[in-house]
């Protein structure tokens, strides 16, 4: 393994100015630090993660803590991309991954806040989780920088997607295609959910719509089950409506196949729109409807608001980051 004494050898100079070179010190000269890096590069060195951790006190670790109740993990295609992104922009500005995970079986329960301190985690970033869970809140509440993704906490940095703007969007689209008579299968309850639920009913008053209670209801999100039954009794009214929302792009297909057993086509004899622009939505036909959300961004801002709080604790403001998404037309709503 090369030591730094290795490159002070190579360069013909002390361990101090090659230890001050790769650690950025400004009484080196440029030229000698461009030098020293250089050398160092092709040496092979890397410097030793638990002494560097010593000296500056960081792990150039981040913690990411994803549990989504559908137990769908990383093959959740709205999260995934989200902490792909996240991913990408962490180890761009040096810095490497860990899942942080709470034991809740067997005799050595360690907490979500105990697992992040056991693995030396500098912040956090957590997304789909159940914020009502007292572990946590422990863990929102302690000293570790945190960041988090679609739910706002006081003092904490929040990164989300505008469901405002994208649900008022949707709808908007919906109307101009014609539509009077508007369905919401909306998700379960969460910061998200009722955002995207006020939205929806302000915006249908502000077109002047009157939504009966029997066209706003509920499934859990990602469940292609409980759409698809929640889509049969829909269309089984007495007074159907014409377009049907649903609460993201994966749940749609539980509606699509409601339809399709009903003998009904899509869009001709009912119009259907999904939330989030999930790659797979794209590639059916007729091309799903969607609010497409940022997820590029919503990682990338996530990573660098979590390595800003780490980096620089007294200047980074506590604020929220609203992302906007954008409207994927496709062809699932028909113009009437």
């Amino acid at each position: 393994m090369v030591s730094m004494k290795d490159i002070a050898v190579a360069c013909g100079v002390s361990v101090a100015t090659v230890s001050k070179a790769l650690n950025d010190h400004g009484d080196i000269g440029d030229i000698t630090k461009k030098h020293i890096k250089d050398v160092a590069e092709k040496m092979g060195y890397f410097p030793n993660s638990a002494a560097k951790a010593l000296k500056t006190n960081r792990t150039s670790n981040l913690g990411v803590l994803f549990v989504d109740e559908a137990n769908s993990g990383l093959t959740h295609d709205y999260f995934s991309s989200v902490l792909d992104s996240f991913k990408r922009e962490a180890e761009k500005r040096g810095y490497d991954i860990t899942f942080i995970n709470c034991s809740k079986t067997g005799s050595n329960h360690m907490s979500y806040l105990a697992h992040a301190r056991y693995r030396g985690v500098d912040g956090i970033v957590i997304a789909c989780v159940n914020f009502d869970d007292e572990e946590v809140d422990e863990l929102i509440r302690s000293d570790i920088p945190v960041v988090t993704i679609d739910h706002i906490f006081n003092d904490r940095i929040t990164v989300l997607s505008d469901n405002v703007a994208g649900m008022r969007e949707l709808v908007n689209y919906c109307y101009e295609m014609g539509h009077r008579k508007i369905a919401y299968i909306h998700g379960a309850p969460s910061a998200v959910t009722r955002t995207r639920i006020s939205s929806f009913y302000k915006t249908t008053e502000e077109l002047g719509l009157e939504i009966p209670d029997e066209y706003v209801v509920e499934a859990a999100y990602r469940s292609t089950t409980a759409t698809h039954d929640q889509t049969l009794k829909l269309l089984e009214l007495p007074d159907p409506p014409t377009c049907i929302l649903y609460p993201d792009d994966f749940s749609t297909f539980g509606g699509i196949n409601a339809i399709h057993e009903k003998g009904l086509s899509i869009p001709d004899d009912i119009s259907i729109a999904g939330y989030d622009g999930i790659t797979i939505a794209k590639h059916i036909e007729p091309k799903l409807t969607t609010l497409q959300q940022n997820t590029e961004q919503l990682g990338k801002a996530a990573a660098e608001n979590l390595i800003s709080l780490i980096e620089h604790p007294k200047s980074t403001i506590i604020t929220q980051i609203v992302v906007p998404g954008e409207l994927y037309p496709g062809g699932s709503v028909k113009k009437i």
